[in-house]
């Protein structure tokens, strides 16, 4: 039975947001704030130790404190690999700070089981005049490594990076990436018990990116360690990680499967919108004729445009998206082999028999080409939500987990 090896209890972390000093517009009024310097700097030192009581239940507050998390409870436990997800500013590098011991937090209590190594920022913990190697064994050291730890993995961390040829250099000529590069690789085989991993494989290239994408599984499958990972890359998150945390506005919004709290993350809905978009003087409506969509179902949408300037030569794209991935793309000429043009107002109709989407919400994107060259595009126009169905008529629902999000029909032989 797994045993949980990170907890966090009621964690909160406030800041208090720099003020911009008032400027006096004459002589004697600067020389009045210059006499009464003294007494503001006394108390504003006062006030910096004065946040007053934790106003988390919607109180009255000082305007400039702010709530960076805000009562924090989750479990992690051992071998799992977290994914924490929300957008730029909702507390997600807050909490991994917390987690690191980079910073403490203003209430909550966290218990942690075992040795920690932290990747949250290119480059982190190398000093710039030192070559690769030497950073690797300060580097190593800071993370915890004895030395005898790192000459035993001096050649696999080395090979790992891929900087191999550039290791007895100094590292203020590395690129950004090539400092994640040996970042990464260091952290990864301090052989921790718990690696908290920000946002820095974005520098990488993708081949890199994999590689790490598969260290991680690897650390957490065939090793038991606990990988906490945050990343806005989904497609990476719903291939590694085992469990989720949304974060919005300091607060924990979902905590749980991975793929309802990606579709929580992507501002998904439980049914398709009929939306009504305009862009680049065309005006758009999407309507839905089902109110439950399942798995091999039929689906019928009607789309309508509208316009004051005339179009000729046109064809509909309605696209099919999956966590910002294409899964299929549906194309008026390539089906009809007819172009249409538009006066004012053109009514089409989509029609598919069996649908072959898996449970998920799935975003649509809506396309205007003329003559085969993209003329408007409409970003999330609705957003499908497939509910599991009996495609195959055997009594078994396809489980994307494992099925993925297409549904293929197959003949087989026995």
């Amino acid at each position: 039975m797994s045993k949980s090896i990170i907890k966090v209890e009621n964690i909160s972390k406030r800041y208090r947001l720099g003020q911009k000093e008032k400027q006096a517009k004459t002589l004697m009024g600067q020389l009045g704030n210059i006499i009464k310097s003294p007494y503001d700097n006394f108390k504003r030192l006062r006030s910096l130790s004065k946040f007053g009581q934790p106003s988390l239940n919607g109180g009255r507050e000082d305007e400039s404190v702010f709530w960076a998390l805000k009562d924090i409870n989750f479990e992690v436990q051992q071998g799992e690999v977290l994914g924490i997800i929300g957008k730029n500013g909702a507390g997600k590098s807050t909490l991994l700070k917390i987690l690191s011991q980079i910073t403490e937090p203003t209430t909550g209590r966290i218990e942690m089981h075992g040795r920690v190594a932290s990747l949250l920022e290119v480059g982190t913990g190398f000093h710039p005049e030192l070559s690769g190697r030497e950073n690797i064994y300060m580097n190593g050291t800071i993370l915890g490594m004895t030395r005898r730890e790192i000459d035993s993995k001096l050649d696999e961390i080395i090979d790992f990076s891929g900087v191999e040829k550039f290791i007895d250099t100094p590292v203020k000529f590395y690129s950004s990436g090539m400092k994640v590069r040996l970042g990464f690789s260091v952290a990864a085989h301090l052989d921790p018990e718990i690696l908290i991993i920000d946002e820095v494989l974005a520098v990488g290239d993708y081949e890199f990116q994999q590689k790490c994408l598969g260290k991680m599984e690897d650390v957490s499958k065939n090793q038991g360690r606990t990988v906490l990972f945050v990343s806005h890359n989904m497609v990476a998150v719903e291939n590694i990680c085992s469990k989720i945390l949304l974060v919005e506005n300091g607060s924990l919004k979902y905590n749980g499967q991975v793929s309802f709290g990606i579709s929580s993350y992507l501002d998904t809905s439980n049914c398709l919108k009929n939306s009504i978009i305009e862009k680049d003087g065309v005006l758009l409506q999407l309507i839905h004729d089902n109110s439950i969509v399942k798995s091999g179902n039929s689906l019928s949408m009607t789309v309508i445009l509208k316009s004051k300037l005339t179009y000729k030569g046109l064809s509909l794209a309605l696209g099919f998206n999956k966590n910002l991935q294409r899964l299929f793309t549906l194309n008026s000429f390539y089906q009809t082999g007819e172009l249409f043009n538009l006066l004012h107002v053109k009514e089409m109709k989509v029609s598919l028999e069996n649908l072959v989407l898996t449970q998920g919400v799935y975003d649509i994107v809506i396309t205007l080409y003329q003559q085969g060259t993209k003329l408007i595009e409409f970003n999330t126009v609705g957003k499908l939500d497939v509910k599991p169905g009996n495609y195959f008529n055997t009594g078994h629902m396809v489980d994307p987990n494992y099925q993925g999000n297409i549904i293929i029909e197959a003949r087989w032989g026995l």
